[in-house]
């Protein structure tokens, strides 16, 4: 056994998470919880403050997880120095898209640069962040072998994908199996060590490349079914049929057929962005994934969709977008989270705004519109009241957040547009976006 295993079993080992997010916050806590210490590391000093004073930045993580964190020897720091105190370094830094459509590894290879000087003997790391298969070889190895270090030898390098669902109460970071590929077959045994402590099931493959591969077919998978029954919707709209309905009928065969439900878009840092890793990174063998791109251009066409069903309806009671005032409820990606990553409900604010109208959002769980890469909006929340609902021409619902009051809304809202199939049993006329 090697130095490394024999402090993961008896719990020496410090472990390091490398970005401290959706991801790494959760990560963290499954950790220590394990019996760890903890070592967090972001580059954002009011969020390392913040963790440190033991209060959560994330909506659906307790300020006290956080602060039993602390109290079991957690601590967060931007000094990167401090990896080479870390058994293992678990790295999961974002990976979105450029304008281009194509990966953006900056904060990898950024996180590398930080740690290539601290790099040192016995030491195990791991790429958690989505990516196109081959990346921990050829990103993450060269930096590994410059250090002087053998991979497999005395250093270990896995990739193991998260699996994070914000807000999903029926699954923790722990009860999630984890796949875990490694460099060499020591380093898979080193992965599936570490993992196995706080993971209830690691689930082995054959390479790191398998592992990243495991991660886009996963959210693939989801992204074309979401683009399938995107589509749907507008042919069943078309036709006058209830596409809900229609779900709901069809979920009743015990096999073959899983549930899928339309909305005004995909959001969250995966469905989005995931596909489109895997079509740049099948072009370099000479292959264009059809497939996977229509459903992501149906998936990102479905803003604009929701905004034409919106001036249809202004129309029909003789008003114009242009100047009028309209209402987002829920901003959001997803119910009942604060998580604004590639929500399309920014999307559809931007497109209401480019149109000419005045735009303002309610969102219980994102009090201010915060400061994103490329979108920007000088908005708070507000507060909804029979009077506020009734103030605007148009009040849309993208996220259906369990804190509205539906109720309320469907009795003042002057036109309702409706994408969650909320109110599919209202009695008045709602429009079905």
């Amino acid at each position: 056994m090697s130095q490394l295993s024999d402090k993961i079993a008896d719990r020496s080992a410090i472990i390091g998470i490398l970005g401290l997010g959706y991801v790494g916050i959760p990560l963290g806590l499954s950790v220590s919880n394990a019996g760890f210490k903890v070592l967090g590391f972001d580059v954002i000093t009011e969020r390392t403050e913040q963790l440190n004073r033991g209060e959560s930045p994330i909506k659906h993580i307790k300020d006290s997880d956080i602060s039993a964190m602390v109290a079991s020897g957690f601590e967060a720091t931007t000094d990167f120095s401090r990896t080479t105190e870390c058994d293992a370094l678990i790295i999961c830094v974002p990976t979105p898209l450029n304008k281009s459509r194509e990966p953006d590894l900056s904060f990898v290879t950024a996180t590398m640069d930080s740690l290539a000087p601290y790099l040192r003997e016995e030491q195990l790391l791991s790429l958690e962040s989505t990516t196109w298969p081959g990346t921990t070889e050829q990103v993450l190895l060269p930096y590994v072998e410059k250090a002087g270090l053998k991979v497999g030898e005395n250093f270990y390098l896995v990739y193991s994908p998260e699996r994070e669902d914000p807000g999903n109460l029926n699954f923790s970071t722990q009860t999630i199996p984890k796949v875990v590929g490694g460099h060499t077959k020591a380093c898979l045994a080193a992965g599936m060590d570490l993992y196995g402590t706080f993971i209830d099931t690691v689930v082995p493959v054959s390479s790191t490349a398998a592992s990243e591969m495991v991660k886009l077919l996963e959210n693939i998978h989801r992204s074309i079914n979401i683009g399938l029954v995107n589509e749907m919707k507008i042919v069943a709209d078309a036709m006058g049929l209830d596409i809900f309905e229609v779900i709901d009928a069809a979920a009743t065969k015990p096999f073959g057929f899983t549930a899928y439900y339309p909305g005004p878009g995909i959001g969250g840092h995966c469905i989005p962005i995931d596909p489109f890793y895997l079509t740049w990174k099948a072009r370099e063998y000479g292959l264009h994934t059809r497939f996977i791109e229509l459903a992501g251009e149906i998936n990102a066409s479905m803003p604009q969709y929701v905004v034409e069903k919106t001036v249809r309806a202004l129309n029909e009671v003789g008003k114009s977008l242009k100047g009028a005032n309209v209402l987002a409820l829920g901003i959001a990606y997803k119910r009942d989270v604060d998580d604004m990553r590639e929500s399309p409900s920014v999307f559809v604010m931007e497109l209401l705004r480019e149109w000419g109208a005045e735009v303002a959002y309610c969102d219980p769980n994102v009090p201010v519109f915060p400061k994103m890469r490329e979108h920007n909006f000088d908005l708070k929340s507000i507060v909804l009241t029979p009077e506020t609902i009734a103030s605007y021409d148009a009040v849309v619902l993208l996220t259906d957040h369990s804190d509205f009051d539906y109720e309320m809304i469907e009795k003042h809202a002057s036109i309702l547009v409706d994408t969650r199939g909320k109110y599919r049993n209202s009695s008045r006329q709602i429009i079905r976006a």
